[in-house]
């Protein structure tokens, strides 16, 4: 018996199985495709799992989902974007199992907590920084849902003074200013060459004063964000991790020195920012978690469906 984890990323799926230690092996990815994106899932699926009998899958997506109808929408995928029952489809799969599915910040946020940074904390903020900007709440020791399973995604809190236009349909959204290729196109346009974060954070840490003025606000537009929220949910810590929160100096610098500027308030003054102790799979093992702790009905589970 095998219990899978499943992540709808941005740019990647990624599949493996998962033990009650947030332990993920036998990890496959493959690039978002751009057509036949159920059959090319269910493939990565099916070769994970053999010829095993599955107890249970957890499944991280991008946002906006629907946890009411298992239904998932990811903006980057287009085959999708108008909302793919996903959760249905799995259950299809292995109809045997037990199906648990999520915004892929609620995974984010308990691997941190079980596992991470957060470990053992109450009231946590998680956030991921990458090529899109998402996030998960936990308050008093329980997983905040909300009511369509999108609390904490915090991608889109609007950043004053910004007008860059947003895949969502909106503007000055914190994933339009700090995510990666967000900040790659805002370098593009101050005249930077490079075109990826990975090449963007090294020009940076060479110098580059381009990189390294599109790191600092990228890290202005977070340390807004993060603060706007800590002062919304009261929360102990906020965990930030993803690739691009992995730049550097120049991005962590902007956005403690902004946290601390605008966090002033009693309950939030002196605000614990953290980056992330796990590795690129924390959604994975946060969404194995959630296979976990519903096949076993493990004790301490914060999730509440």
């Amino acid at each position: 018996m095998v219990m899978l984890a499943l992540d709808i990323g941005a740019t990647k799926f990624a599949a493996g199985t998962v033990d009650s230690d947030g332990v993920v092996t036998d990890v496959r990815r493959i690039p978002v495709p751009r057509a036949e994106v159920w059959e090319a899932c269910r493939e990565l699926l099916t070769s994970v799992a053999g010829d095993a009998e599955v107890t249970a899958v957890g499944i991280g997506a991008a946002g906006p989902v629907d946890v009411r109808t298992g239904t998932t929408g990811p903006l980057n995928i287009p085959e999708w974007v108008h909302g793919f029952e996903l959760e249905q489809a799995v259950r299809k799969l292995f109809p045997d199992a037990i199906i648990r599915f999520a915004i892929d910040g609620v995974c984010l946020v308990l691997a941190e907590q079980r596992f991470g940074a957060a470990r053992g904390i109450p009231n946590v903020l998680a956030l991921t920084v990458s090529s899109g900007i998402g996030g998960g709440v936990i308050s008093n020791g329980r997983v905040v849902f909300g009511r369509t399973g999108n609390a904490g995604h915090i991608g889109h809190i609007i950043v004053p003074g910004s007008d860059e236009p947003c895949a969502c349909g909106g503007f000055g959204c914190v994933e339009a200013v700090a995510s990666g290729p967000s900040s790659v196109r805002w370098a593009r346009r101050q005249g930077w060459t490079g075109s990826t974060g990975i090449e963007l954070s090294t020009a940076a840490r060479a110098g580059d004063e381009i990189a390294i003025a599109a790191l600092r606000r990228a890290g202005t537009a977070l340390g807004i964000a993060i603060s706007s929220a800590a002062a919304l949910l009261d929360t102990d810590l906020v965990v930030v991790g993803g690739g691009f929160a992995q730049s550097g100096e120049h991005l962590w610098r902007s956005l403690r020195d902004t946290v601390a500027a605008h966090a002033r308030l009693t309950f939030t003054c002196g605000l614990h920012v953290l980056p992330s102790e796990l590795t690129d799979q924390a959604t994975l093992a946060g969404a194995g978690l959630l296979a976990y702790d519903a096949a076993e009905d493990a004790p301490g589970n914060c999730l509440s469906f």
